[in-house]
């Protein structure tokens, strides 16, 4: 008789273990679920779809933060394709200079005023020549805020019988308005921008 009940303790035992193992496990999975079915909705909403020439295509959204480097490098280059190339003709290089001072602060305003007034724009017209700018490397500090940057660059004076090669280096802070405009699409603005070194590359003999 006490063996039997000691038997049914012993199943008891056995069937409240597996009970509460059942329990945790659902209680698991349904955890799982919930938490999988919030994911696949966030992913749905960071995904659009576009018609595109009768295609429909997928486009993922992303924060600004994922493409923060690459965003202001491309900045810092617009700007200075804006700046720095120009053509033997007055209404091109304002609007030219026009557009990249939607790009930055005063600093640029300032450095272009100098330009002029040195007879630099002038110059350009009157001897016909026409400037080129590659950037070749931009470096970044976007550990602080606003974030730094120093740009390399190689310019090319063409002119009709020659070319000068010249060696561009800037420098400045970029700001984030938090806005983005069609002439500004980035939504950056450089600040305290200066020319630090802009000098002819001797040729090589």
């Amino acid at each position: 008789m006490f063996t039997q009940f000691k038997n049914i303790d012993t199943a008891f035992r056995h069937i409240k273990r597996f009970s509460i193992f059942l329990i945790l496990a659902n209680v698991g999975c349904i955890c799982f679920c919930i938490y999988k079915s919030y994911d696949m909705v966030d992913r749905a909403q960071n995904r659009i779809h576009i018609l595109y020439n009768g295609k429909v295509l997928e486009a993922v959204a992303s924060d600004k933060k994922t493409n923060l480097e690459v965003e202001l490098r491309d900045h810092v280059k617009t700007f200075h394709q804006f700046f720095f190339t120009l053509s033997p003709d007055d209404r091109a290089i304002k609007r030219g200079v026009s557009k990249a001072l939607y790009l930055a602060d005063e600093s640029a305003k300032k450095q272009s005023d100098n330009l002029q007034e040195s007879g630099y724009y002038n110059n350009i017209i009157s001897a016909n020549i026409s400037q080129e700018i590659e950037v070749d490397s931009t470096r970044l500090d976007i550990n602080q805020y606003p974030y730094t940057f120093i740009c390399y660059a190689t310019q090319k004076l063409i002119r009709s019988t020659s070319t000068v090669t010249r060696k561009l280096v800037t420098q400045g802070r970029i700001r984030d308005i938090k806005s983005q405009t069609d002439r500004n699409p980035h939504g950056f603005l450089i600040q305290n921008w200066e020319i630090l070194v802009n000098q002819d590359v001797p040729l090589k003999p």
